[in-house]
């Protein structure tokens, strides 16, 4: 037995439990806020040839719901286009509520806008696959996203912008649940 004290887990590791066995992390519900599907040229854009080139938008919001628990936004946006035409739109917000453990301070935004997107993601893109095989197209089957690269260049770009004078709020505090901002914090939005 080792007398130096437990320390809790890297929440970007992976990981969602204390070295106590105590969860960093619960998801108490996970749902559909909004879903759009479009398919604006129908039915001349179903006959296209050749695969459509797709901007992929991903935004991660969250706020506080009460006391260590957290309503965490996934917003996926697919636009699929051919030449200049739409072929189709899609958006999905699902979002989940999670239950935060006593985990330190630190670590409390890594958790919430790396692993909760990173658990909300595989159901997300789920329903965005389904509603474009349902519109006519093959099913856009959006890749893996490092939510923890997004979060760390989000993070660089609110410490640019904060060193330049343009804002004063650090990279990743989630808002209260009346819309104001924790800590002064910053909505995550980025573009593959």
């Amino acid at each position: 037995m080792s007398d130096q004290p437990a320390t809790p887990a890297d929440p970007t590791a992976g990981g969602t439990s204390a070295p106590d066995g105590q969860p960093m992390m619960l998801v108490n519900a996970q749902y559909v806020k909004d879903l759009s599907f479009e398919n604006p040229n129908a039915p001349q854009s179903l006959s296209q040839q050749g695969d459509p080139n797709v901007q992929i938008t991903i935004d991660v919001n969250a706020i506080q719901a009460a006391e260590k628990a957290f309503e965490v936004t996934l917003t996926l946006r697919a636009e699929g286009t051919n030449d200049k035409t739409t072929l189709f739109i899609v958006e999905i917000v699902y979002a989940g509520i999670f239950s935060i453990g006593e985990v330190p301070e630190e670590y409390m935004s890594p958790l919430v806008y790396i692993e909760a997107p990173r658990q909300l993601f595989p159901f997300a893109r789920a329903i965005i696959a389904t509603a474009v095989r349902d519109g006519g197209f093959p099913p856009l089957l959006i890749q893996p996203i490092d939510f923890v690269a997004l979060y760390q260049q989000r993070a660089s770009q609110a410490e640019a912008e904060q060193a330049a004078g343009g804002t004063d709020a650090p990279a990743a505090a989630p808002k209260n649940s009346n819309g104001a901002d924790k800590e002064d914090g910053a909505k995550f939005e980025f573009e593959l």
